[in-house]
């Protein structure tokens, strides 16, 4: 498995407004593409005094079903531009992690 972790971050006025895109919006869009492979997209949320931070991790069976999704260039962040106009900074870029271990107690 893969792990795609980002990491957004908005003022305390518009992180509801974010986090209700996302689930409204956003994620339906990626589960709508049918990407092979993607399995689910989990989403934190942190509050760092001035501003909120919000961290997704989406599982995909392989880096190549990340390419399926994002392209030759994977590692390019995926933000739709009703999602730029309320985050107030945003990684260019996603982290890739192979999981090796994983156990549900």
């Amino acid at each position: 498995m893969i792990k795609r972790i980002w990491h957004g971050y908005t003022t305390h006025e518009n992180a509801d407004t974010y986090q209700a895109l996302l689930h409204d919006t956003v994620f339906p869009g990626i589960e709508a593409k049918n990407i092979p492979g993607y399995r689910k997209i989990e989403l934190l949320r942190r509050d760092l005094g001035q501003e909120v931070e919000f961290m997704t991790i989406m599982t995909f069976d392989s880096l190549q079903n990340v390419i399926d999704f994002q392209g030759e260039d994977y590692e390019r962040c995926y933000v739709p531009a009703e999602a730029q106009r309320v985050l107030s900074r945003w990684d260019l870029t996603s982290a890739h992690y192979e999981e090796i271990e994983h156990h549900d107690y």
